[in-house]
């Protein structure tokens, strides 16, 4: 199965995707900017991943706007982030496509570990 995760780049976000890779063995995992994003990589995964540290970055308008038009309701989304006020943003852009979603809220300035990444990617593996 393919797993897609898109981030805002930044150096904390760029480190979870990264276990989130790691951590998803049996997955072939593709970790892309959201400047870099393109629909064909979301069509093409069977779970996916938002991350960004800040609400409402300038390079997520497009993955936005696709979100907004777009039906994902058989789909499983990760969303992560620091902040809680972020987390919050990350539920709103993903009203509308209806995908199912599960919150990773990280604490900051904090070493996440791997053991729990694998912890909160457990409903993506049923």
């Amino acid at each position: 199965m393919k797993a897609l995760v898109i981030t805002d780049g930044t150096e904390s976000i760029q480190s979870i995707a990264l276990l989130i890779k790691e951590s998803l063995e049996s997955f072939s995992v593709k970790i892309c900017s959201a400047q870099d994003f393109q629909g064909t990589d979301l069509l093409a995964a069977g779970v996916f991943f938002i991350g960004c540290e800040k609400s409402s970055p300038s390079s997520f308008a497009f993955l936005e706007e696709m979100l907004n038009h777009i039906n994902l309701a058989s789909r499983k989304c990760g969303i992560f982030s620091s902040k809680e006020k972020t987390i919050k943003y990350l539920h709103n852009i993903l009203k509308s496509c209806e995908a199912d979603t599960f919150e990773l809220l990280t604490p900051e300035n904090s070493n996440i570990k791997k053991t729990d990444i694998k912890k909160w990617l457990k409903p993506f593996l049923k």
